[in-house]
């Protein structure tokens, strides 16, 4: 069951979310729309994107591995159970990365032309697994996203991929490393990385959209409008996850250097 404190932290995060009108769903509205941006940019995109996602693959690879050699290393005797046991939960924990970042990001309400504002629900994942590893969930969830809920688009991939799945990240992971170094709590290195991750995906997807008429200004003005408090919402979202998992999968976290 969650503590005082957290249930404190998830009300907040509904109202604010409630108080936008987040829950409610709207077929007109998704990342960048299908065939929004132009060919060459939208394939510009596709390309930027590639080396990513490669090194994401090759990070999950390495991340589970790195589980797996630390719980050899804590179990002692008992190394050869752990390891076992340990890689499905390290799987187990990347399954609800992805799952977060679908669920939060399907969350949306109409914003500028051609997009909308919604959370990204990244943050989490990059801090667990590191930036690269959300290059390759954050596509398949806008892959899925595109396909099963038209929001979004297969020419625009490139792009949302690059806004949501790798330049919000790589801020999450950065962000968080720094905090910590710096001896900040958790609950406040983890709240900035998932807040400030979110902002950044859409500054830039506002220069992905800006570069195409020239409003970068204007589109950053009109998401500021729903997409801070949607930031704020999420950071505390995300506080409430890490705190249930520092709590239960304690193990977990230090098997994977998060704490």
């Amino acid at each position: 069951m969650m503590n005082q404190r957290n249930t404190r932290l998830l009300r907040t995060a509904a109202v604010l979310v409630g108080l936008l009108g987040v829950l409610t769903m709207s077929a007109s509205a998704m990342h960048i729309a299908e065939g929004y941006l132009p060919v060459g940019w939208a394939a510009g995109w596709g390309v930027v994107c590639v080396p990513f996602v490669v090194a994401g693959f090759l990070s999950i690879q390495k991340k589970v591995a790195q589980a797996v050699k630390r719980a050899r290393h804590l179990a002692g005797f008992f190394a050869i159970k752990k390891k076992v046991e340990q890689a499905p939960r390290a799987k187990i924990l990347l399954a609800m990365c992805g799952a977060f970042a679908f669920v939060l990001s399907a969350l949306k309400i109409p914003s500028v032309s051609g997009s909308c504002s919604h959370p990204t629900g990244v943050g989490l994942g990059a801090i667990l697994f590191g930036p690269m590893t959300m290059a390759v969930l954050g596509l398949i969830v806008l892959l899925f996203q595109a396909l099963l809920l038209a929001h979004g688009g297969l020419t625009t991939l490139g792009a949302n991929t690059f806004s949501m799945a790798i330049a919000g990240p790589i801020v999450s992971w950065a962000v968080y490393k720094l905090l910590r170094k710096a001896k900040a709590q958790a609950a406040v290195a983890v709240f900035a990385a998932a807040a400030l991750g979110d902002l950044f995906t859409y500054v830039v997807t506002s220069f992905q959209l800006g570069v195409i008429d020239g409003g970068m200004a204007r589109y950053l003005m009109v998401f500021a409008v729903t997409q801070i408090p949607l930031a704020i919402a999420e950071g505390l979202l995300t506080v409430v996850v890490f705190n249930v998992l520092e709590k239960y999968s304690k193990t977990e976290l230090e098997t994977l250097c998060v704490l």
